[in-house]
């Protein structure tokens, strides 16, 4: 980045010090911006970006509101031990307003414009991260290994191979691969072969943990000149009918030229008293990460077990669990039965993680009904930017979501289009 637009530099205040907030941060502060970031956690990815996947997958970029999902949603409530995504409460008004504009994006034209929209920042922000590690630097336990789904029946990789034309219709390369072929790749699966019919695999998938990118990138911009303000709880925006005027903290009320907001799932309960409805709500995903004991016995890169909805990523000596995902507000409680899922997923593909010492997290990802993110101005507020509602996909997504807001704030174009991610997007036509 350059600093052509040092002469139109404003001063920034940026909601939130997870992987979104603080690339958003860094690109600010390449462009030449004098940028402040608030946070309630004593460090940077102390929440959500601490809890992910590990993955870095624009092949996996596609929405979840798809022609014939409700009926699939009646046999998911039937059958909840068996489904990728559970309701573990009766729903509250947020969440019916949002099922009700999920519903909405289930037709087969609002699947295909959705998953352009997620394509190309999936695609974009893989690029940005290319670069940014080319520029900086910057290590992650990152690998660039590939992702393959595993299935154990004949069924599963039937139903791939019919949905396979959508990757190709996206450019997304991807190869079927013979049980064979999978340990080629993943020779610790070798003892559970029996287990296994095939596989799919992604090959430009990336992996790396995103709270260590996080907490070094964080660091870089401090070095840079960004100003981190940890400790420090967000209590509200005052405004003016056109204008956020400062943000109220616990640390008193900070003003800027611009404010960004980037505080995942507790995006909508900060703008509501500003009257903007904010169409995302928290879909709670567990993870649990153990010591890698046996080499021999482990992943080299990612692999997902699609009978069990479960991924497993290598992230340096550390192997990362990642399971279903809840709909149930923002409760963080833990689901022991997840819990015993993942590690049955491991046991049976691997083994070669020390289970009795693993850590586990819950956390919450911002979901759009669309699964598109947020990115750009929150009208009417001249000087309000959104960049939020990721998803699952905020660590794919963040340093291309993070470049395009920070060129919107600078008033340079961004490199892909961008005007369809804004809010605006859910005003009634």
């Amino acid at each position: 980045l350059s600093s052509a637009c040092e002469d139109a530099a404003v001063k920034v205040i940026i909601l939130g010090a997870g992987v979104i907030g603080v690339t958003s941060a860094w690109y600010l502060s390449q462009l030449g911006h004098d940028v402040t970031v608030i946070d309630r956690q004593p460090e940077a990815a102390s929440e959500t970006s601490s809890t992910g996947t590990g993955q870095i997958t624009p092949g996996c970029a596609f929405p979840w509101a798809r022609p014939g999902l409700p009926l699939q949603a009646v046999r998911w409530l039937l059958s909840p031990q068996d489904s990728p995504l559970r309701l573990r409460k009766w729903p509250d008004p947020a969440m019916l307003r949002w099922l009700g504009l999920f519903m909405n994006n289930c037709s087969a034209r609002a699947y295909a414009l959705n998953a352009a929209r997620m394509h190309r920042v999936a695609e974009y922000s893989l690029h940005c991260l290319d670069a940014l590690r080319q520029e900086t630097g910057i290590t992650f336990d990152d690998r660039q290994d590939g992702l393959i789904r595993l299935f154990r029946t004949h069924k599963q990789m039937e139903q791939a191979r019919r949905t396979a034309p959508l990757l190709s219709e996206a450019g997304i390369a991807h190869t079927f691969m013979t049980v064979e072929g999978i340990l080629e790749h993943e020779p610790g699966l070798a003892h559970s072969a029996p287990l296994l019919v095939g596989g799919l695999r992604l090959a430009r998938e990336q992996s790396g943990s995103a709270s260590l990118f996080t907490r070094r990138l964080a660091r870089m911009a401090q070095a840079a000149g960004v100003r981190f303000l940890y400790n420090t709880t967000i209590q509200g925006l005052d405004a003016s009918t056109d204008r956020i005027l400062c943000v109220r903290t616990s640390a008193g009320r900070l003003s800027a030229d611009s404010y960004l907001l980037a505080l995942g799932s507790y995006s909508p309960n900060l703008l509501r008293k500003l009257n903007i409805r904010l169409p995302v709500y928290p879909i709670k995903a567990y993870s649990l990460s153990l010591p890698l004991t046996d080499e021999s016995h482990a992943p080299l890169s990612m692999v997902e077990d699609i009978s069990h909805h479960v991924s497993i990523t290598r992230l340096g000596r550390h192997i990362r669990l990642s399971g279903s995902a809840d709909l149930g507000g923002y409760t963080l409680k833990s689901s022991p039965r997840l819990r015993t899922v993942m590690e049955l997923s491991f046991s049976e593909l691997f083994g070669g993680g020390d289970l009795a010492e693993a850590t586990s997290w819950t956390g919450l990802s911002p979901c759009t009904p669309d699964s598109t993110p947020i990115i750009g101005r929150a009208d009417p507020f001249s000087n309000l930017w959104l960049n939020t509602g990721h998803g699952m996909l905020g660590w794919t997504m963040a340093c291309g979501a993070a470049r395009v807001v920070s060129d919107q704030i600078s008033g340079l174009q961004p490199e892909i289009p961008a005007l369809d991610l804004s809010l605006s997007r859910y005003r009634p036509a």
